[in-house]
């Protein structure tokens, strides 16, 4: 509205889902060695993966915690982070997975301490949704879409500020009730999405001019 100058009764909003059936909580082993955090997506520099990085490596120091970044790697961006983890000094606890297939992202969702998904932009942020319908705590951003989509479920940090990264990160590795309480809130909040209500929504916007 504010970028185009579009009046708000032009605009309606329709939030998508994800599959529910497929992204669910898992019976995995209650702790799993190591611990990682976890990231989801691709590394363009609006995923704001360099300064997750600089709060990773703070929250690294005197512990056995690791962040594992799951998506297809790109030679314009992803070279230079693995450059950035090795000056940090975390070379060794970062892992760069690569292409995850479909299949296999509920398992490593359910296993991850949380998702962090601090990005400077997003149209929807599905990650954000499939991480909380398996239980998984949620760290994301107070900008864009993110905050509409994880309402009071999870941890939204200023995206550009890497000390509240850093201890959001901390919060929730170091706490088990308050992960356990945003697990609760997670699953809570993904249930109130599904692609039916995504159709059913796109279907009565469309009928307008039908």
């Amino acid at each position: 509205m504010e970028f185009w100058d579009i009046p708000a009764e032009k605009i309606t909003p329709i939030p998508l889902a994800c599959d529910r059936a497929h992204f669910r909580p898992l019976d995995l082993p209650q702790r799993l060695d190591p611990p990682y955090f976890l990231y989801l997506g691709r590394p363009d520099p609006y995923k704001n993966l360099r300064r997750t990085l600089t709060a990773f490596a703070e929250v690294a120091k005197g512990n056995e915690w690791e962040f594992w970044i799951a998506g297809s790697p790109d030679p314009r961006y992803t070279p230079a982070l693995q450059a950035q983890a090795g000056e940090l000094g975390i070379g060794d606890r970062v892992k760069f997975l690569e292409y995850v297939p479909y299949a296999q992202l509920p398992t490593l969702l359910n296993g991850a301490i949380a998702l962090v998904f601090p990005t400077l932009w997003e149209g929807f942020g599905i990650p954000v949704l499939e991480a909380m319908a398996c239980g998984t705590p949620v760290i994301t951003s107070n900008c864009s879409s993110l905050p509409e989509v994880t309402g009071d479920a999870g941890i939204v940090v200023d995206p550009y500020n890497c000390e509240e990264i850093a201890e959001a990160m901390k919060a929730i590795a170091n706490d088990s009730d308050l992960r356990s309480r945003l697990s609760t809130l997670g699953l809570q909040r993904a249930a109130q999405f599904s692609w039916q209500k995504t159709g059913q929504r796109t279907a009565e916007v469309l009928a307008q001019f039908l």
